[in-house]
């Protein structure tokens, strides 16, 4: 296995595909989403759906933006916390 300078330099390290929830409710609720996404694709018209499909794209990206937020601030403040043990 490559340390993770190497897989930095040579672009493999993809953290964020590494994410899988360990919470108890989350293949539930996954499953609940692609199960709701079923029922409202034969409720509603091609179109209709389509739509609904763009709404839920443009959330995901947002959602993505936000774990981009969330990672670069604990990886800041993780960094902080091991200056400031170095230096006092």
């Amino acid at each position: 296995m490559p340390n993770i300078l190497e897989s930095l330099y040579h672009g493999t390290l993809f953290p964020n595909e590494d994410i899988i929830s360990k919470d108890t409710d989350y293949r539930p609720l996954n499953r609940q989403i692609t199960e709701s996404l079923a029922v409202w694709k034969q409720k509603l018209s091609v179109s209709e759906f389509e739509e609904l499909e763009s709404l839920l794209d443009l959330y995901s990206q947002v959602q993505g933006m936000d774990m981009t937020a969330a990672f670069i601030s604990g990886f800041k403040t993780g960094a902080t916390m091991m200056i400031e043990v170095l230096v006092e």
